[in-house]
């Protein structure tokens, strides 16, 4: 009889007794981390798992098919000697609100350090925060520094016009309680709606009721700190920031239908100058492609906009989308500004964001902000003009004029070519 390779048996989430001694609890908003307790998402012990999900987000479905493949090891710990971040952050009051920060771990950041004892007792904690330092070089920059808008202080830019920065990736952990206080619903029928709309993935949201971190399947957030990032959370340091919603199309390929690059790079700049004149800049990069509703449904968005009766109109620009996508925005900054908050940041002396949305989260979740910048006109793509005057129509913020009626209808961008 020919061999057969079996499977190791899966622990359904609907078996009885699935609390093990190993698993420890989790106190959320406890300023002591011990007694906070460290999340454990990790397989090399299924019995110390407290957490629903998986490190690593949506790459953990790319870690899944190198094990199936045979090329990586599923008992794998990583080794975290020597990754440790290179500069300090935190422990900030917000850490312990948790009306403040409900979709990240803050003590997720060098675990083996905040929780040293169960690491030695073989707990496999694992990081969801990183941070790192790095230069970046970016032409825009390079044009700042030609044009003397930026100097070269060898602190901030360098000779060699790169910038120094501090990098920091988070992965999302999600307190499923405080998420759910937030958006105004009860624990219950959040956890239903995450089962139900994630296909049924994670079972555990309807049987585990016990378990109240969930680490979902989505993009990590990536902040760029420039100046010292100690002087993020001291509210008489002038602060320059911008939350930016990711745009692959333009912050990597320089697609010019949308602002997005050139609204990035001149928060960057401008985030490089308040450093150097002895403030700080952060940029917040979040994984929300298309307004949160993905790359697929933004082209074809593109391209509806663009055959629709009389061409790509600023007139239509909202209404082309909602009828693709059925909303007009996704994104729902609700929980953006927990990253702010990871590093204490209680005053935002320029904004540079143009979204309601994202400064009524800011200002609601009890950060001030004194100054909202909006991007330059000479920044404006001339195909982007139909997104912008799109958005002042609809009450972006902006300081200049607005277009209405046939003025804003006689806004149009490239057809299809």
């Amino acid at each position: 009889m020919e061999n057969t390779k079996r499977s190791e048996h899966i622990v359904l989430a609907t078996h009885s007794n699935l609390k093990y001694p190993e698993s420890l609890p989790l106190d959320w908003g406890n300023q002591d981390p011990i007694k906070r307790g460290p999340v454990v998402a990790s397989n090399t012990n299924p019995r110390a798992r407290n957490a629903i999900g998986s490190h690593s987000g949506s790459y953990a479905v790319f870690r899944a098919l190198s094990i199936a493949s045979g090329k990586y090891k599923p008992s794998h710990k990583p080794d975290l000697n020597n990754t440790f971040s290179p500069v300090k952050i935190g422990p900030y009051p917000s850490w312990n609100d948790s009306t403040k920060i409900v979709s990240l771990d803050p003590w997720g950041l060098d675990p083996q350090l905040h929780f040293k004892d169960l690491f030695d007792k073989g707990y496999d904690i694992r990081p969801s925060i990183a941070v790192t330092q790095a230069h970046l070089q970016l032409h825009e920059i390079h044009e700042a520094i030609d044009k003397g808008r930026l100097k070269m202080d060898g602190k901030v830019v360098l000779a060699n016009k790169d910038v120094k920065v501090t990098k920091v990736a988070i992965e999302p952990v999600w307190y499923l309680p405080a998420m759910a206080a937030r958006l105004g619903t009860d624990e219950g029928s959040l956890r239903r709606i995450l089962f139900t709309e994630s296909g049924g993935m994670y079972p555990e949201l309807i049987t585990r009721p016990d378990l109240k971190v969930w680490l979902p399947p989505i993009g990590s957030t990536t902040v760029y700190i420039f100046g010292n990032p100690a002087d993020l959370s001291n509210p008489n340091v002038e602060l320059s920031c911008r939350v930016h919603d990711e745009c692959n199309g333009s912050d990597v390929f320089g697609s010019d239908i949308c602002t997005c690059r050139p609204y990035l790079m001149y928060g960057i700049e401008h985030a490089a100058e308040c450093a150097q004149r002895g403030g700080v800049g952060i940029i917040a990069y979040y994984r929300k492609e298309g307004r949160a509703l993905g790359e697929v449904t933004k082209f074809l968005v593109y391209n509806a906009r663009k055959r629709q009766e009389g061409g790509d109109s600023a007139a239509t620009y909202f209404k082309r989308t909602e009828c693709v996508a059925g909303v007009e925005d996704a994104r729902f900054q609700e929980f953006m500004p927990d990253v702010l908050h990871f590093f204490g940041i209680k005053k935002i002396h320029h904004l540079h964001s143009m979204s309601n949305m994202k400064y009524d989260a800011i200002v609601g979740s009890g950060i001030e902000v004194i100054n909202r910048v909006s991007i330059p006109d000479h920044l404006i793509p001339a195909d982007a003009q139909v997104e912008m005057e799109a958005k002042k129509a609809a009450g972006y913020f902006n300081k200049g004029d607005v277009k209405k009626g046939e003025e804003l209808a006689s806004v149009k961008g490239r057809d299809i070519e």
